[in-house]
């Protein structure tokens, strides 16, 4: 069954979404890098990209809150202001760290854009505040998404035109979930949130499917679903039926 949202346009799922851009290690393509996104460009996928924020409280295109395992440099990313983040080169690629800014710049509405606002559950809404400035004003089709329902409230709050997701799974039981209380972890898991976000599509764990809450978001509400992340052609025959769309790396979609 296809969406019916009033705010999930046919292009939020009508591509299959490069998870961090068609990035290739052995090719020097970087995840979300300048050059992983017009890899999928190339391939007419849409893309799915993280945002973290600089010292100086500028949206920085990276998924890690450390530079480490990707980078040439060390430490936190918000421990440089964002001109230092954007001399920062990759380990393994071409190309050095680029804001939100330049990287909406460069994909400039050539495909759509998922943009995941990190979030450590902190109440620190300064990068949810970043990335809506960044796309205020931008002419190509973008949507917000985040596991924190709290970033989703200000994003509401801002009245922001594109899309607005929630990413969820079925348990938030492993070690990166610890901060969150057993209240939060609750309202997450069933979904309580939704009378006041109203999200306008769901980005759902891979691993989970199937499940109650997206068949019903799919089937009950017409909101479209997207799940992450698919790595195998199988896997992606196997989630098929429960979903919109993939969101896949590691082949060729």
């Amino acid at each position: 069954m296809r969406a019916t949202s009033p705010n999930a346009p046919d292009w939020l799922t009508a591509r299959p979404i490069a998870h961090r851009g068609f990035h290739d290690k052995a090719k020097g393509r970087v995840e979300n890098s300048i050059v992983a996104a017009e890899a999928a460009i190339a391939q007419n996928y849409a893309i799915e990209c993280d945002v973290q924020i600089s010292k100086d409280g500028e949206a920085i295109v990276f998924h890690d809150f450390s530079l480490d395992r990707l980078t040439l440099a060390q430490g936190s990313v918000d421990s440089f202001i964002a001109q230092e983040l954007r001399k920062i080169a990759y380990k393994d690629g071409a190309g050095t760290l680029p804001t939100l800014t330049s990287f909406l710049a460069s994909i400039a509405g050539r495909t759509p854009l998922i943009i995941e606002i990190k979030s450590r559950f902190d109440g620190d809404q300064t990068l949810a505040i970043c990335t809506i400035a960044a796309v205020a004003n931008y002419a190509g089709p973008v949507a917000l998404k985040s596991f924190d329902i709290d970033v989703l409230r200000v994003i509401r709050k801002a009245a922001v035109a594109c899309p607005v997701g929630f990413i969820g799974e079925a348990h938030y039981e492993h070690e990166e979930w610890a901060p969150l209380s057993d209240a939060t972890k609750a309202v997450l898991t069933d979904f309580s949130f939704y009378p006041e976000i109203q999200p306008d599509f769901l980005s759902w764990s891979g691993r989970d499917l199937p499940h109650a809450v997206p068949r019903l978001c799919r089937d009950g509400i017409g909101m479209p679903v997207m799940t992450w992340t698919i790595r195998t052609p199988e896997d992606r025959l196997r989630v098929a039926p429960f979903v919109d769309q993939i969101i896949f790396e590691g082949f060729a979609a």
